[in-house]
């Protein structure tokens, strides 16, 4: 059987981090699906989703990690041709990048204890998110 749902977020931009496990395991929980897998995807080229332990030093560390490798204040290549401003996200979703996929075992997620499932948006103005859940199983 396969199962999908979207989940709806409101972000602020520049590295807004947002647990979404709780949101998925519901998602899981509603299925019925007791063995399986889901995936997660973002459609969209300035957001990622990832796993971390979320709290508050490692929602300090990974912005301050990603101004290391993408600053936000270079000038790339990306933002003479569009104008946007965001070139530097482009990149930062590019290194995460817009999906995973977590094992199921008896309807909840096979997680570690300190293990979260977030979304990052790298853009530079707040949006509104959709994430695509196609949870698979029996």
């Amino acid at each position: 059987m396969i199962v999908q749902n979207k989940i709806e977020l409101n972000t602020t931009g520049f590295n807004d981090i947002v647990d979404i496990t709780s949101r998925i395991q519901d998602n899981i929980t509603d299925s019925k699906i007791k063995d399986g897998y889901v995936l997660v995807f973002v459609p969209g080229a300035t957001g990622g989703i990832t796993t971390i332990e979320y709290e508050p030093g490692l929602l300090q560390d990974l912005p301050e990690m990603f101004e290391k490798i993408a600053p936000m204040n270079k000038s790339y290549f990306h933002d003479k041709t569009w104008h946007d401003g965001n070139g530097y996200a482009h990149l930062r979703s590019a290194l995460i990048g817009p999906d995973i996929t977590i094992p199921i075992q008896d309807n909840k997620m096979v997680l570690g204890t300190w293990q979260q499932i977030v979304f990052i948006d790298f853009d530079n103005r707040p949006r509104q998110r959709y994430l695509h859940i196609q949870i698979c199983g029996e």
